[in-house]
């Protein structure tokens, strides 16, 4: 199963100050809006996501059609294709993608621990 490019989303209290700390571990900027308080930061092939105030908990995020620089990929599974995957499995969806669509699109499921995974495809 082809997930694409992946990501760890933190919610953070200050994203000023978690910015900052996570440019001393060698992260730069990527792509995000400060001002709209989220950013995404990476250092070499490792992406994280700060976000402040949009969610509860940090969450893995799966981008299939793209590689870890966001450039879309030739060829991946579709997310509609992915989520009928992971239902046959006996995987619970907490939100489903629309299955009848193409293009865009996300789901969300829960790990046996409740730590929530993303899968957001983007085109």
């Amino acid at each position: 199963m082809e997930l694409g490019a992946f990501s760890v989303s933190l919610n953070v209290k200050d994203i000023h100050l978690s910015k900052s700390f996570y440019e001393k571990l060698g992260f730069q900027t990527f792509g995000g809006d400060i001002s709209q308080n989220w950013l995404i930061m990476k250092n070499e092939n490792c992406i994280i996501g700060l976000f402040q105030g949009m969610f509860e908990k940090n969450i893995l995020t799966f981008n299939p059609g793209w590689n870890e620089n966001a450039e879309n990929l030739e060829s991946f599974t579709d997310i509609r294709d992915i989520q009928k995957q992971l239902k046959a499995e006996g995987i619970n969806m907490l939100t489903a993608a629309a299955e009848t669509n193409e293009g865009p699109g996300h789901f969300v499921i829960e790990d046996p621990d409740g730590n929530q995974i993303l899968v957001d495809q983007h085109r």
